[in-house]
């Protein structure tokens, strides 16, 4: 696994993570937790049957070659033979290297290898600008669940797995809060800000607001607190109790799994879109974007299936303006990296699918940063590869507003590692343009005639090995 950052200057230094991989193992359990996150520990299985396994060889010690290409400023190779594992007494090969820069601009890549087996392994776009850039990609996962409800894992563990396994800029616990209580709800908080260090690793406060009449909803604050929200509280537990918290306290609210036929969510009841502004597009249980039927390669398959009018395509077209974010919805113990398909129970496990993480493009890496880029829609999901995407019309971004006076010109452009093998456009729920590149960079212009007072697009981006990315949608109005 190798993550560099997606963007960067010319001459900036950067560090790469890196982490080798095995074949998944259970890591075991332990009665007595350590004083700081470690593989062992108590809460590395849950009473559904989910264990805590791991994809890194407990101890390699061999060395990786490093070729980046024209303009590679770096080391040429570098050695796990100190061991460098991110928790504690760790020998696993979990590292960063670097520092690295690239002293020309342009769509870069690097290209490790181990010389003993010749494996090789390719790093995700980073595409390098004359300048340092305005706006960068950040990449996260806002949706993740401890064994204080049923997951895995200790929120700190968590936390340490996003920021040094994962290679994550962003996380947030999104736990059951009918599983938790007043005290510690206001743990999970503290936990929160503890991990909060600004240009390094931005953490968000955010809760799961469940019901079956409303659906599942997770609330993510703007600053270092908030309240604790449960369906069963007489005060809260009704979704207009929760938009006005949103509200009140400027949170943000995002549905998730929402063509799951198990969880009744009505599109047509149950809305705020001064506070219900994204909506979780993709996760483990798969994409809700649209049904199988309509070409969905990765529609829901566990809990009944996928359920029809509860897509986020559905919601669209009765007027909702979602910006879309990817999310892991993990309760293995892995935000950002999941193995969820690997369990052996429960059955339903194993037809999981790979979890989403969600692109932010923000000005800096701090928590106001990237709050007001979730809030102001520059977001989009993958199905956890970092595929770089740009999507604009007339010049704005990605999840923007606009009145246009003549035609909508598009400006798409994606780079990734594996080629891209289809690009569609989106208009109004319909595909608009599909493109073919078969390319690992595509760039692309091109125009549309508005039909309707107004028409919404979005991009949706497959990768020759199945993995996707989708923008947030960009409303033209005439």
């Amino acid at each position: 696994m190798v993550v560099a950052p997606s963007t960067v200057g010319v001459n900036e230094p950067f560090h790469v993570g890196v982490k080798m991989l095995t074949a998944p193992y259970s890591v075991g359990t332990s009665s007595t937790p350590p004083c700081t996150p470690s593989l062992l520990g108590p809460f590395n299985a849950s009473p559904r049957g989910i264990e805590y396994l791991d994809n890194v060889p407990p101890d390699w010690r061999g060395a990786v070659d490093v070729e980046g290409g024209e303009g590679y400023d770096g080391p040429a190779s570098f050695s796990f033979a100190e061991g460098s594992g991110p928790l504690f007494e760790d020998p696993r090969p979990i590292r960063r290297f670097g520092p690295v820069r690239f002293t020309s601009p342009g769509a870069h890549f690097l290209t490790l290898t181990t010389p003993q087996s010749g494996v090789t392994r390719r790093s995700n776009p980073i595409i390098v600008t004359r300048d340092a850039p305005d706006e960068r990609l950040y990449w996260g996962d806002l949706h993740l669940q401890t064994y204080f409800s049923d997951g895995l894992r200790s929120p700190e563990a968590l936390y340490c797995f996003a920021r040094d396994e994962a290679f994550l800029d962003i996380c947030a616990l999104s736990d059951h809060t009918k599983s938790l209580t007043d005290r510690q709800w206001d743990y999970f908080a503290a936990v929160t800000n503890d991990f909060n260090e600004p240009g390094r690793f931005v953490t968000l406060v955010g809760q799961e607001w469940t019901s079956k009449t409303w659906g599942h909803r997770n609330v993510y604050f703007p600053g270092d607190k908030g309240p604790i929200l449960r369906r069963d509280d007489p005060v809260h537990g009704e979704l207009p109790k929760v938009y006005e918290v949103a509200r009140e306290h400027g949170a943000l609210v995002i549905p998730h799994h929402s063509a799951r036929a198990d969880v009744e969510l009505d599109w047509s009841i149950g809305h705020d879109s001064e506070v219900e502004r994204l909506v979780e597009v993709y996760s483990v249980w798969g994409n809700s974007e649209r049904p199988e039927q309509d070409g969905n390669p990765r529609p829901i398959r566990v809990y009944k299936g996928e359920k029809q009018g509860q897509h986020v395509v559905d919601a669209l077209r009765l007027g909702r303006r979602f910006g879309f974010t990817g999310g892991g919805d993990i309760h293995d113990g892995r935000p950002g990296d999941e193995l969820h398909h690997f369990q052996e129970r429960p059955r339903e496990y194993r037809l999981l699918r790979r979890q989403g993480i969600t692109g932010v493009w923000a000005g800096a890496l701090t928590r106001e940063a990237i709050f007001e880029a979730l809030w102001n829609r520059r977001v989009y999901a993958t199905s956890n590869v970092r595929i770089l995407l740009r999507f604009s019309i007339d010049g704005h971004p990605m999840g923007s507003e606009i009145t246009s006076e003549g035609d909508p010109t598009f400006r798409v452009a994606a780079y990734s590692e594996v080629p891209i093998g289809r690009v569609d456009i989106v208009k109004d729920g319909e595909h608009l343009i599909t493109l073919r590149p078969a390319a690992q960079k595509f760039e692309w212009e091109g125009e549309d005639r508005l039909t309707r007072p107004t028409s919404w697009y979005y991009v949706r981006v497959t990768r020759e090995d199945g993995e996707m990315a989708w923008s947030s949608p960009i409303w033209v109005s005439r």
